[in-house]
């Protein structure tokens, strides 16, 4: 019977998803609407967010169906939605943007490769009982990454939202400043497709009815709307079709580099894959190998620096063509000097990219184009060395961020649920979800706060819901991804724009500051070294993170010491903020409101000495220890220091309230017996009561409280021995 019980118990822990059943036929028919519903929603954002990633909008479309379903099983929240999120998307972007063009083969690769060490490290923590190390990342730290991650997606979107084009370097905010030079080159078309979204989506929500699905239905209408008005024009063409000779000969310099650098880099990558076995069998043929690679990356670097200038100068090339009938031999002419007599288009078309010498045209708005239709194939990720060191830090932090999301909204709705969430099941189920999809083109996936609070108020009793979700984004990719050529990227943009406006709390920074000067402190840090580090995303946590504590370890440095006086209400206050108590020539009484540990032990030591330095009578100390939580080495050595000069001096050293913890290391080590149990007390008022005793006539009384003064002062009260 035990054995059974304990078969099944260990079931549950491997395959926690048994925990649903048994499900009724009413259960299953909530899920199965939760489950609906919030696929609709998910759907245009989870496109919307992989756009956000850099990569091809159907990669969304994959994180909402394999890592939703895995996080639902594996996960200990039966109403938490793993999915697509924008701050993933946007952290992931600014992982692989440095290594890789976006929406390139080996951007993919590298998202792949991302995905994967995400999950392996969320798996592993949960699988270690390591849950508790995300509370090194604290709240102000959260915060303030929150708010500049927020503001820079807003940014991030202007591009897709004016239909001008943005740079891409090591620096966010010069990208932007850059991209402000375009703007008097915004696509109208662009603009008004946006603001029409925009106030389709905002206009939409206003009414009850169909305010869920708002976004789906602003999708919808703008796809129609792109399809009747032939939103999208898009051609291809030579270099050599190029009329302008500059024009021309800027166009090939960049296309020719861009060749050349990309070969370079590829060739240097196997000649690094080369070098690692070289470097075991021939040290001298390795040193030779290098140094080529060295000098590849050199070259290859030098040539991406002359193409981002070529680049800008590209970006503000307008360009008009010939109707087709007039075409001839040369159709591109730089706007405005189209031959006297010939009739342009009537468009004003620009590169879009240009890849293996051909130009990409585009003269009207940017739409999604053509979704792959059909399930992801398994695909095992690349996996090389340099890609994970090139990613090890990000994934790091996206693996911790991911999971602070996840378990935020997994609390949130557990609060309202009455349900039990186990942070360490929660890690291994966002492990799974991102492990998994590794496997099938997903990029890393987290809980969302949008789809968890469809899935609540929708009704969702068990995971069954995301099931049904991801079961639905299956009929999605395989039968109406056609339907969304037409969709128009300025509402993708928008649909970011509106996600992100919730994360964006002046409200909360302002409070944080208020509760605490420091912790506002690492909160405004973390958002002014994200925003200048973008798209380096991850300097701004490590340096929040480093900061709170530093902060915390310097805050504990110098905890409170107070010297401590008797009030006329019978308690013992801090004479430095109640300077008429009165005080004694012979006995301080010290609290210290820490715990004593390395950080703190010599300021201890020096307050303690201080003290002892005002009053050259004093014949005993008292330390009050209520507030000393634990003692470390450091500390423990520091007091018997003190114990051994103080007793030189003819000054004894005692202790009340100290805790159990703090008592045994004392045992252990030694401490206690060095101290006297004598000098050990449960109370101030009995350590007092006891100092005064052995004072005998010196003693005044002056810390007692009034009842003990009487007892020690009445005729035949009892003496104690002075030690």
């Amino acid at each position: 019977m035990n054995s059974s019980r304990n078969l099944i118990s260990s079931l549950r822990r491997l395959l926690p998803f048994l925990d649903w059943f048994p499900v009724n036929s009413v259960l299953l028919r909530g899920d199965l609407i939760a489950g609906i519903t919030g696929a609709l929603v998910l759907v245009p954002k989870a496109m919307a967010y992989a756009q956000l990633s850099g990569l091809p909008v159907h990669f969304g479309l994959y994180v909402a169906f394999v890592p939703a379903i895995l996080g639902a099983l594996w996960g200990s929240s039966r109403q938490l939605a793993t999915g697509p999120v924008a701050i993933v998307s946007l952290m992931t972007a600014a992982a692989i943007t440095p290594l890789a063009a976006p929406f390139s083969d080996d951007y993919i690769a590298l998202a792949l490769l991302l995905t994967l060490m995400v999950g392996i490290i969320q798996l592993a923590l949960g699988a270690l009982k390591l849950g508790t190390i995300i509370n090194f990342v604290s709240h102000p730290v959260i915060l303030g990454f929150m708010n500049a991650a927020a503001v820079i997606i807003g940014l991030s979107q202007l591009d897709m939202l004016l239909g001008i084009p943005k740079g891409r370097s090591d620096s966010f905010l010069m990208d932007m400043w850059e991209m402000l030079g375009y703007l008097p080159q915004a696509h109208l078309p662009t603009l008004a497709m946006a603001a029409f979204a925009l106030f389709l989506m905002l206009a939409l929500k206003r009414i009850a009815l169909v305010s869920k699905l708002s976004v789906l239905i602003a999708v919808v209408v703008t796809i129609v709307v792109s399809q009747w008005l032939s939103f999208e024009h898009k051609t291809s063409a030579g270099v050599d079709r190029i009329a302008d000779v500059g024009a021309r000969e800027l166009v090939a310099a960049y296309a020719q580099a861009d060749m050349r650098a990309k070969a370079l880099a590829a060739d240097a990558s196997a000649a690094s894959a080369r070098l690692r076995t070289l470097e075991a069998t021939d040290p001298r043929a390795a040193a030779q190998l290098r140094h080529q690679v060295h000098v590849m990356q050199i070259d290859a670097s030098d040539l991406l620096v002359e193409n981002k200038d070529r680049l800008r100068a590209i970006n503000r090339l307008r360009f008009e063509r010939p109707l087709e009938s007039q075409a001839g031999g040369v159709s591109l002419h730089l706007a405005g000097q189209l031959p006297v007599g010939t009739e342009s288009d009537g468009r004003p078309w620009r590169i879009k990219k240009i890849e293996k010498g051909e130009l990409q045209l585009i003269g009207g708005g940017d739409v999604v184009g053509k979704v792959p239709q059909g399930l992801p194939a398994f695909r095992v990720p690349t996996i090389t060395l340099d890609g994970i060191l090139a990613l090890l830090s990000a994934a790091i932090v996206i693996a911790l961020v991911a999971f602070m999301e996840s378990i935020a909204m997994a609390k949130a709705l557990a609060a309202k649920t009455k349900q039990r969430i186990e942070p360490n099941q929660e890690l291994i189920g966002q492990g799974m979800a991102n492990l998994g999809g590794a496997f099938f083109q997903s990029y890393p996936a987290c809980g969302s706060f949008t789809g968890s609070a469809i899935n609540l108020q929708a009704g969702a009793k068990t995971g069954f819901a995301m099931v049904f979700n991801g079961l639905f984004v299956v009929g999605t990719l395989l039968f109406l991804t056609p339907y969304l050529y037409h969709l128009p990227k300025a509402t993708l943009g928008v649909i970011i724009l509106l996600a992100v406006t919730s994360l964006i709390t002046p409200t909360a920074l302002k409070h944080t500051w208020r509760a605490s000067r420091a912790d506002g402190v690492v909160a405004l840090t973390t958002f002014v070294v994200t925003l200048l580090a973008a798209p380096h995303l991850d300097k701004g946590i490590l340096v929040g993170a480093a900061l709170a504590i530093l902060l915390y370890l310097y805050r504990t440095m110098k905890p409170r010491v107070a010297q401590l006086g008797r009030h006329p209400d019978g308690s013992l206050r801090d004479v430095l903020f109640h300077a008429q108590l009165p005080t004694s020539q012979n006995v301080i009484a010290l609290r210290f409101d820490d715990a004593l540990y390395f950080a703190n032990a010599p300021f201890f030591e020096e307050a303690v000495l201080g003290a002892v330095a005002d009053k050259p009578q004093v014949k005993y100390l008292l330390v009050v220890g209520n507030g000393i939580n634990q003692i470390d080495a450091s500390g423990e050595e520091v007091v018997r220091h003190l114990v051994e000069r103080l007793r030189d001096s003819g000054i004894t050293l005692v202790f009340s309230g100290l805790k159990k913890q703090v008592l045994d290391v004392m045992h252990r080590t030694g401490l206690f017996n060095l101290i006297g149990a004598k000098h050990i007390f449960p109370t101030e008022e009995q350590a007092l009561t006891a100092i005064y005793r052995w004072l005998g006539s010196e003693g005044k009384g002056e810390l007692l409280a009034p009842a003990a003064s009487d007892a020690v002062t009445a005729p035949g009260a009892a003496t104690l021995t002075a030690p």
